[in-house]
């Protein structure tokens, strides 16, 4: 049984494994409806539970369409419309769902919760966010990165803002796959120093945000208000040196494409001529989710990989 916690979970062969089928399953869908499952609907009779403690856009949808396409089903339900929203314990929760489906996708707050799903559930368990880390959207950045035409060893990611769960999981990954990340967060703002040391040397910290984008082939941020915090204007005074503009662009590499996993807030963490502009890939990696996790889906059930 495979849980995908973190992208260490899969290491490099299993990421590797992933991405390439995530590209052939894309190819072999262009021009289909999205409704239509795939010629092989390898996941037909599998049910995915999809339990959202926090808001969700992108991976509601992304996840339900994948297991569509996959051939499977799905079951979602918000926490609060659970007994888990009344008290029942985690560790409850997963042995009844283990009963009832295949596989068991979980948006939560604290990592603790989803490593307790996993330690009780009979069946793969998904991260599909948590306070730590994120490892599905980066999957859907590491594809969107190669179809930009980018090999993912020695490339230099630029990461511009709070050293949040998003950033976390960029860290994990340029590890795994020998890229770099220079990461620009303001004092009180930066990543756990674990992270960084774990990379190996793969990733660093400075305070400049100039420094951090100087030679980028790719430019990631992220929302500085995150889902639950209150609209702290200390920290938004705080990070909007660390504002994505046109400017800082230009320091980049001319070719260099930029990367936000949405939602967005236009005027705070990056400028809308960068965000709206001919460098951004945000639509593409948003639609990515679907397909990067139609593979991570498969590769927990011991497809690939």
């Amino acid at each position: 049984m495979r849980h995908f916690l973190n992208l260490s979970d899969a290491g490099p062969d299993g990421i590797a494994a992933m991405l390439a089928d995530a590209l052939d399953r894309k190819a072999a869908r262009i021009g289909w409806p999205k409704g239509k499952p795939d010629a092989d609907a390898p996941l037909a009779g599998r049910v995915l539970a999809m339990v959202f403690e926090k808001n969700s856009t992108r991976t509601r949808f992304s996840f339900d369409g994948a297991m569509r396409q996959l051939g499977g089903d799905t079951i979602i339900s918000d926490a609060s419309q659970m007994q888990l929203g009344r008290g029942e314990s985690v560790a409850d929760t997963a042995r009844i769902l283990s009963g009832y489906c295949d596989a068991i996708m979980i948006r939560t707050d604290d990592h603790a919760k989803i490593e307790e799903m996993a330690a009780y559930a009979s069946v793969p368990v998904i991260n599909g966010l948590t306070d730590a880390s994120h490892p599905c959207q980066i999957m859907a950045d590491l594809l969107t990165i190669i179809e930009a035409g980018k090999a993912l060893p020695g490339l230099k990611v630029a990461w511009l803002g709070d050293g949040n769960n998003v950033l976390a999981s960029i860290v994990e990954a340029a590890s795994l796959m020998r890229f770099d990340v220079v990461a620009a967060c303001p004092q009180g703002f930066q990543p756990e120093a674990a992270a960084i040391v774990r990379a190996s040397g793969r990733a660093r910290v400075v305070a400049d945000p100039a420094e951090a984008i100087a030679g980028a082939d790719v430019v990631v941020t992220d929302t500085w208000i995150s889902m639950g915090q209150a609209h702290a204007e200390t920290k938004l005074k705080a990070l909007m040196p660390y504002q994505v503009t046109s400017q800082l662009m230009m320091c980049a590499k001319p070719d260099a494409v930029f990367l936000h996993c949405l939602p967005a807030h236009r005027g705070e963490e990056v400028a809308a001529d960068v965000i709206d502009g001919p460098q951004s890939l945000i639509w593409a990696e948003a639609a990515n989710r679907l397909h990067a996790q139609k593979s991570v889906l498969r590769w927990c059930f011991g497809q690939i990989g």
